[in-house]
């Protein structure tokens, strides 16, 4: 197991925060859903972000010009 110094100061290994890190993640995901709130996730395949919807709605995420951000919806 690797420490820096903030991790000696605090305690806390770099796994142990990575956990509590993931963990954190998951359940401000959990209360979005319950609050009906899209969860921002990410494709891999087509490497684009992309908004989920309790419904299942997905809406893809595409940078265009200077003018800001265009979303494409695309049903599951």
């Amino acid at each position: 197991m690797e420490e820096n110094e903030l991790d000696s100061t605090c305690g806390i290994s770099d796994d142990e925060l990575t956990e509590r890190f993931k963990e954190s993640i998951r359940i401000d995901n959990e209360i979005r859903r319950i609050k009906g709130l899209p969860v921002a996730k990410y494709d891999p395949e087509s490497r684009r972000a992309y908004l989920e919807y309790p419904d299942g709605r997905i809406e893809y995420v595409e940078t265009s010009d200077a003018k800001g951000v265009k979303y494409h919806d695309k049903r599951t």
